[in-house]
């Protein structure tokens, strides 16, 4: 049997996304090892869903500390005892230092609601309906040192309906996003997509664009 993605998740809230890899787990359709959930909020609720589903859980706050770097240490610390193949960013709420970056290189996936290199940064549902786009969805991508900046691996995409609310289509983005990120993470734990020289490869090729899956 082949070794199964040790895979940590980074939380610092409600933990919406990491329900959706527990449940693909428990299901049999994502065949990684859930080694940790990590979280720099103790009260954060993804921990007592890593709990119920009997996964290992940390927590440092990093309010203990007096810079990101010190506290991006203690983490880089706490996760290296697990020996992590990959980290998944799933609602964490910290900018990430060069350091900890630089550590695992190549090995930390995030997700943003835009279609990115479109709409990097904050308010993405409201810009997308200001601007009248057509299409608006989600991007996991591997995380480097520039923020939403990093090479793409799968988006998903819906069609904007104008009458609609940035909250709706929030809703609707995020609906998305439990169903591409688990994918995401699954072909990078399987192989099939690489980071190599700044550049996300997939079945040993080169990808310019990322793989789109299209939803209601």
């Amino acid at each position: 049997m082949a070794k199964r993605c040790k895979t940590a998740i980074l939380i610092s809230g409600s933990g919406t996304n990491l329900q959706s890899f527990i449940d693909r787990v428990a299901e049999g359709e994502l065949a990684l090892d859930l080694c940790v959930v990590f979280s720099n909020r103790p009260d954060a609720y993804g921990l007592v869903r890593a709990r119920n589903a009997d996964i290992p859980t940390a927590c440092i706050e990093h309010g203990d500390y007096p810079d990101r770097e010190s506290f991006d240490h203690a983490v880089i610390e706490e996760l290296d005892r697990r020996q992590p193949d990959l980290l998944i960013l799933a609602g964490f709420m910290r900018i990430l230092s060069p350091a900890f970056v630089n550590h695992y290189e190549g090995r930390i996936l995030n997700i943003h609601p835009a279609l990115l290199p479109k709409y990097p940064g904050l308010d993405t549902h409201q810009r997308v309906l200001d601007a009248g786009d057509e299409w608006h969805g989600s991007t996991v991508h591997f995380v480097t040192e520039e923020l939403d900046g990093g090479p793409r691996i799968l988006q998903g995409r819906l069609r904007v309906d104008p009458s609609e609310s940035a909250d709706a289509l929030q809703h609707r983005v995020q609906a998305v996003e439990h169903q591409i990120y688990p994918e995401a993470a699954g072909l990078v734990g399987s192989g099939r997509v690489k980071f190599r020289d700044g550049q996300t490869w997939i079945d040993g090729k080169i990808a310019d664009e990322p793989i789109v899956r299209t939803y209601d």
